[in-house]
This record gives structure tokens, C-alpha cells and sequence, in this order.
């Protein structure tokens, strides 16, 4: 999800349900709690996952 106060990707959340004209409602992986408010889709992505070696 980009977070709202610097517009940075977060990582750690998951899709807890779509919302029909609202965009989705977001899920924090460490506790399970489905944030209050909806994410439009612009801010929301398929985390992206290093590839190659250790230092990369």
C-alpha cells in the first residue's frame, strides 16, 4: 500500500475485501487488524519481491 504521509510503498498489508466504489480495505499482517478506512487502486500493489543474490 503507498502510504498517505510520504507517498512511500509499505509493506506488511494484505487485501482484507474489495468495496464496491470504494477501492479496498487493507489488513496489517503483524496484528490482523483491517485498517479503518479504504485504499483507492493507485495505491495499492502486488509487493515486489528482491530478486537475485544476497547483496543485491
Amino acid at each position: 500500500m503507498r502510504r498517505r504521509f510520504d507517498q512511500r510503498w509499505a509493506r506488511g498489508f494484505e487485501i482484507a475485501e474489495a468495496v464496491q466504489g470504494d477501492g479496498y480495505r487493507l489488513k496489517r499482517l503483524s496484528d490482523g487488524t483491517v485498517l479503518p478506512t479504504s485504499f483507492d487502486e493507485d495505491d495499492v500493489r502486488l509487493e515486489k519481491k528482491k530478486q537475485g543474490l544476497w547483496w543485491a
